[in-house]
């Protein structure tokens, strides 16, 4: 017997091994971040080695702004929300199924503390955990792939728009150099804050670039 309990002991260590493992690769909820995708530009010209430095003025924006469903970028968030919806019955699918994979484990636990082990119907359900475990892999690798795919239709355009705008504010500010504050917090000590210009652009490309509908729900 006891050595009955320390197979099943085992059995459900696996199981919740492999449980925490696709707790861990849950599907995505909410789009990526929008990474603003600036038109081509030419290589630069070759300087002469005497050339002096030209004088440089630095900006910061943050992008992981641009996502802020009331002080961000009304184009790039109504894009996201079409594309979290189009997902949203196949999102929760998967999420039932880890649901349904937690509470395998739960009982296999439970079971396995009992003072009469029932081998058939522990091995019964570490069954259907193996079974749901790989649906669900298969399921969210498909997520994953389409997922990519739309968002490359759908919001991939609205970041090309977001990196052109973003070199024009600059051009006309004189700007010679834009850091993304999302990427590079942990390296920059000081900045004084004049030199985020986050809502200045989010403010400017909402007005250029206007809301074609009512944003969805």
């Amino acid at each position: 017997m006891k050595r009955n309990r320390l197979v099943f002991g085992v059995l459900i260590l696996l199981l919740v091994s492999a449980v925490s493992s696709m707790a861990q690769t849950r599907p995505q909820t909410t789009v990526p971040r929008p990474t603003p995708t600036p038109t081509p530009r030419p290589a630069a010209t070759p300087v002469a080695a005497n050339a002096g430095v030209p004088e440089s003025h630095i900006a910061l924006i943050d992008t992981g702004m641009f996502a802020d469903e009331k002080n961000g970028i009304f184009l790039y968030v109504d894009a996201a929300k079409k594309v979290q919806a189009e997902f949203q019955p196949r999102t929760t699918e998967l999420q039932n199924m880890q649901n349904r994979l937690n509470a395998l484990a739960n009982e296999i636990q439970t079971l396995s503390k009992a003072a009469v082990v029932d081998q058939k119907t522990i091995q019964a359900k570490q069954d259907e955990g193996v079974r749901l475990q790989q649906e669900m892999t298969t399921k969210k690798d498909r997520l994953d792939e389409d997922l990519s795919k739309r968002y490359q239709v759908i919001i991939s355009p609205v970041s090309n728009q977001i990196g052109a705008a973003m070199d024009q504010f600059a051009r006309q500010r004189g700007i010679t150099m834009t850091l993304d504050i999302s990427k590079l917090l942990p390296a920059i000590l000081t900045a004084i804050p004049a030199i985020d210009l986050t809502q200045a652009f989010i403010n400017e490309f909402n007005r250029t670039h206007p809301r074609a509908a009512a944003p969805p729900r």
